[in-house]
């Protein structure tokens, strides 16, 4: 069992910044790909990026790449989106979720309560 927790969000102007963190809990978190997803209002849970178990390996989806980092500490059982030249379209709540290295929600076991991006034009 792992449980997910968000923390960072907020309201941020256009150009801005936000860094998300998501603390897990269980020793197991280093054995899952810690993937990121957001979901607007009124639009389906969509794909944001995915870390490997390593760190090593990262994968974004195509609206945010040169934007967005996602990182882990597996030391910590923490991994993180740096998010920078926020737009308004990045808007939304954002999930942490534990599972297959993959850009399909389904694939994810284990997902966090979400926080709340809110990025004023």
């Amino acid at each position: 069992q792992v449980q997910l927790v968000e923390s960072g969000g907020g309201l941020v102007q256009a150009g801005g910044s936000l860094r998300l963190s998501c603390a897990a809990s269980g020793r197991t978190f280093s054995s899952y790909a810690m993937g990121w997803f957001r979901q607007a209002p009124g639009k389906e849970r969509e794909f944001v990026a995915v870390i490997n178990l390593s760190g090593l390996g990262t994968y974004y989806t195509h609206s945010v790449k040169g934007r967005f980092t996602i990182s882990r500490d597996n030391a910590k059982n923490t991994v993180y989106l740096q998010m920078n030249s926020l737009k308004p379209e990045d808007t939304g709540v954002y999930y942490c979720a534990a599972g297959a290295n993959s850009d399909d929600p389904d694939d994810y076991a284990y997902w966090g309560q979400g926080t709340q991006v809110t990025v004023s034009s």
